[in-house]
């Protein structure tokens, strides 16, 4: 069985994306969760964002932020 497109950098771009989203979803669920209100723009910066270490970064910050402010903070 040739397992080669598992290591690829399709593959790697696939689960990418899923890990993105996922952590999207988290971060969503966590900040409603916590009462931390969004705007439509903190929503749809969330959703378009495709990077997995930003979003794990702001999933961090939620986890004890108490505006959405500081959840997107610059490092």
């Amino acid at each position: 069985m040739d397992t080669s497109f598992y290591k690829s950098a399709m593959s790697e771009e696939i689960r990418d994306e899923g890990r993105a989203e996922g952590r999207a979803e988290g971060l969503l669920l966590l900040l409603g969760v916590r009462g931390i209100g969004l705007t439509d723009a903190d929503r749809a910066k969330i959703a378009a964002c495709a990077d997995p270490q930003l979003l794990h970064a702001w999933l961090q910050r939620a986890a004890t932020a108490s505006s959405a402010e500081e959840v997107f903070r610059a490092s």
